[in-house]
């Protein structure tokens, strides 16, 4: 694969070479046809090549691809207007961008500046992207190490553990960031009653409450926000991933008096908020909210968690399933590279979150005679897993 020569060795490669996708299938360019539950990392949220997207991109390359938010462009006034239709209540502004890892950045910014304090708090387990800002409050200490020192201040907590948490808060504390379902880790969802606890610890305290949807959000878990499942709104929510239906966006969304205190040229971007990505998010949107596919990835998800718990009585491999909706977390007694590679050979493509969890995010658009495919698959490699090694 000639790519390897010109981007060195910063990806986990997987041997296969992918020329199109269309719903939940990608190609090869042999043409072999694979069921995609790696998702583009949950960027494919909407399904490969969505005839909404599709029309919408088509439409505004005809028009003008950019247009700097120096200046005002319809296309971006439809998105937002899209977009706040759906908004967790009391957050109406945002900032927009082109990634996570931005759209966590300028979380970081917008809270800092807000509350005039520096001390950070996140979770065990949390990753929030690789820039430095959010390296600095991303757990893992692989990613960190080699890039020390980070930005000051930050404390981790473990995950669900409300009094922890309650420990590590001083009156520098200004903003306390989660994942509600963490997915880099392995698909944790927060305990029930966690959130809620920490929306009280912080409103208590003067702390503003950061969630990073960027994988959990836009519907993937049954409901628009992951937050929803517990009642909960945060002051700023970053997403990202599938928002334009892979065309590279982030947004911050944020109240209003948190952004009202961020002066003109303090934060921008050069491409955030081009009229490319805004007709692309508006078709995104409109797929979720108007093609049933919220209610898809909670049904489907449901079919999935009952054939993974079979899956689970049958093959001893198995430790624990977890997840909500289509972000789904295995977790397996051994690594899963073997599994990830005979998934290919077996025309399914899956993802991993460290070395022992085989992690679904496939597009919300999966059909049911697709779970039940891949299910089978899956069945097939844990079975020759299990005959290597009892071999």
């Amino acid at each position: 694969m000639t790519e390897d020569q010109y981007l060195g060795n910063l990806y986990q490669r997987f041997p296969v070479t992918i020329e199109k996708g269309f719903g939940a299938r990608v190609w090869d360019v042999n043409d072999k046809e694979y069921i995609d539950c790696m998702g583009g990392y949950g960027v494919a949220l909407v399904g490969h090549r969505n005839e909404r997207v599709v029309n919408a991109i088509k439409s505004q390359i005809g028009k003008i691809i950019t247009v700097h938010s120096s200046l005002y462009n319809k296309t971006r006034e439809e998105f937002l207007e899209t977009l706040f239709k759906v908004a967790p209540q009391g957050l109406t502004q945002a900032h927009l961008n082109n990634s996570g890892a931005e759209a966590i950045e300028a979380a970081m910014k917008f809270a800092r500046k807000f509350t005039g304090k520096k001390g950070m708090i996140a979770m065990n387990g949390s990753y929030h992207g690789k820039s430095m800002g959010a390296l600095s409050i991303t757990f893992n200490p692989k990613y960190r190490k080699s890039f020390q020192p980070l930005i000051d201040g930050v404390i981790f907590s473990p995950f669900g553990d409300i009094e922890s948490l309650r420990s590590k808060i001083d009156s520098d504390t200004g903003f306390i960031i989660l994942e509600p379902i963490q997915g880099e880790s392995g698909i944790h969802v927060a305990p029930d009653g966690f959130l809620q606890d920490v929306r009280k610890i912080c409103d208590e305290n003067g702390i503003l409450l950061i969630f990073d949807e960027i994988q959990a959000g836009l519907g993937r878990t049954g409901r628009m926000w992951a937050s929803e499942h517990w009642n909960t709104v945060p002051d700023i929510l970053c997403i990202a991933k599938g928002i334009a239906g892979g065309v590279p966006m982030g947004v911050t969304m944020v109240r209003p008096d948190i952004l009202d205190c961020i002066s003109k040229g303090e934060h921008s971007s050069t491409f955030g908020g081009n009229p490319l990505s805004c007709a692309a998010g508006t078709a995104t949107l409109q797929a979720l909210t108007q093609d049933g596919l919220i209610n898809n990835a909670e049904k489907m998800g449901e079919i999935f968690r009952a054939g993974l718990e079979s899956l689970k009585e049958k093959h001893n491999v198995i430790r624990e399933i977890r997840g909500k909706g289509l972000m789904i977390g295995i977790e397996l007694k051994f690594e899963v590279r073997d599994i990830l590679m005979e998934g290919i050979e077996k025309n399914l493509l899956l993802l991993y979150s460290g070395r022992n969890i085989l992690r679904l995010l496939p597009p919300l658009v999966i059909t049911e005679p697709e779970v039940t495919k891949s299910l089978e698959i899956l069945d097939e490699l844990l079975t020759n897993e299990e005959t290597r090694r009892n071999g």
